[in-house]
């Protein structure tokens, strides 16, 4: 990790929006209509999928997918000009949020301004023909990194834009140099010391995969010397076993634990509980309590946490990267914006973002997460599949509030119960 990355960054809410499906115009002027509510949720970024022009040539869908990048330096002009992305940003700023955007150079569209003015850029099979790493992603070039002239490029493209934004969130970052990472963030810290780096990083298999390979992967932890936050791809693996009953929980808390002594001290994990390429959370988890539970628990762990737009009105449904797919905001499932709220709230007190974190499996399929700092220790039971549970704390017994939602909490003989609803309290260490 940036050996300067501040522990207070896991304080930070990240909402995630496609701007062309987030509103019945599409457009980056129609976006900001809904920053007041968005930001009422506890957003401190907001983050933009890619915003360029979008490729034609062996395109996905009818509209192609926002990460087949025609041009790197230019807006997508369906969603709006470059003037409206400063008024965006200004707005944002204005409103008291930061503003991150997709960085994508693992690849850009097959009919690209770089293919076209520097074919020689892009990775090629011993025949000419365009190769990719990934055989899946038949709508892309990919480029190729041993050619330093395309880091110069990149690099500076990275600073037209580092006036703007706070924070970049790279796709596939794990497929280009970790050297061009370190580089690029070197140079862009001269235009805007305080960009915030977030990587998407890759599972085990995938990164064995391109290794075999002979492509560019690296771990998690290799990740960190470049990048201020990564993602929780590491155990989303052990994580989906566990929700289809494939996988106990004591084989998924010994993986999220292990985070705790592979990175480095003051590492970042964005917790997501979906994103725009996974199935919705609600999809996964029909019972409500569970949900709930689930978006308690997810922002309860340590690190930042990400929202993807309508995750907070319960959306069953993962709108499509490829066509026209507007988000119906008329069809709340259920509402988690106060829940997201207050876990927000809570999140911002030093004890979690500072104190040290233990993370526990119970029976019943109940999770207990603790936070011990300056002598208190903050405590949170969560029932992952709807069944009652119960924990030994290390507080006294007596009466204590829910932090959640504020109801009376009894703990007797140091123990405390949990029947469906998650509970969080704090006290005293014993």
């Amino acid at each position: 990790m940036a050996e300067d990355t501040s522990v207070e960054l896991r304080k930070a809410q990240i909402y995630s929006v496609f701007v062309r499906n987030h509103t019945k115009k599409g457009t980056l002027k129609a976006l900001e209509d809904d920053l007041q509510r968005i930001k009422e949720l506890g957003t401190d970024y907001i983050w933009l999928l890619p915003i360029y022009p979008i490729g034609k040539k062996d395109r996905k869908g009818k509209l192609g997918s926002p990460y087949s990048i025609k041009d790197y330096r230019s807006i997508d002009p369906k969603i709006g000009s470059w003037d409206d992305f400063v008024h965006f940003s200004k707005t944002v700023h204005d409103m008291g949020m930061k503003l991150m955007i997709d960085i994508v150079y693992n690849h850009t569209s097959r009919d690209s301004v770089l293919l076209k003015e520097h074919p020689n850029w892009f990775l090629r099979d011993h025949m000419g023909n365009l190769k990719n790493k990934n055989p899946d992603w038949t709508d892309v070039a990919e480029l190729d990194y041993s050619h330093k002239d395309l880091w110069t490029y990149q690099i500076e493209t990275l600073k037209k834009y580092a006036d703007l934004v706070d924070g970049f969130r790279c796709d596939v970052a794990p497929q280009v140099p970790l050297e061009f990472w370190k580089e690029a963030r070197k140079e862009v810290a001269e235009v805007n010391p305080d960009m915030v780096w977030l990587a998407e990083t890759s599972g085990g298999g995938y990164i064995k995969y391109l290794r075999d390979r002979n492509y560019p992967a690296a771990s998690d932890s290799e990740m960190y010397q470049a990048f201020d936050m990564t993602y929780d791809y590491d155990i989303d693996e052990i994580w989906r076993k566990y929700v289809k009953d494939k996988a106990s929980l004591s084989r998924y808390i010994e993986a999220l634990d292990q985070q705790e002594y592979i990175y480095p001290k003051n590492y970042i994990k964005m917790r997501a509980l979906e994103n725009h390429d996974q199935v919705r959370a609600h999809k996964m988890f029909i019972n409500e309590n569970d949900m709930f539970n689930w978006t308690a628990f997810s922002e309860f762990q340590k690190g930042s946490t990400l929202i993807y737009a309508g995750q907070e009105a319960g959306m069953k449904h993962t709108p499509s990267l490829f066509d026209k797919d507007k988000i119906d905001w008329k069809d709340q499932k259920m509402d988690l914006s106060a829940l997201m709220y207050r876990m927000h709230q809570l999140s911002q007190d030093q004890i979690q973002y500072e104190g040290n974190y233990k993370i526990e499996a119970l029976e019943n399929d109940v999770v207990k997460v603790s936070y011990t700092f300056d002598g208190k220790i903050r405590v949170g039971l969560f029932t992952l599949k709807g069944q009652p549970g119960r924990a030994k704390v290390d507080v006294r017994s007596d009466h204590y509030t829910n932090l959640i939602d504020n109801s009376l909490v009894n703990i007797q003989n140091g123990i405390l119960t949990i029947d469906y609803d998650p509970i969080i309290i704090e006290g005293n260490l014993r």
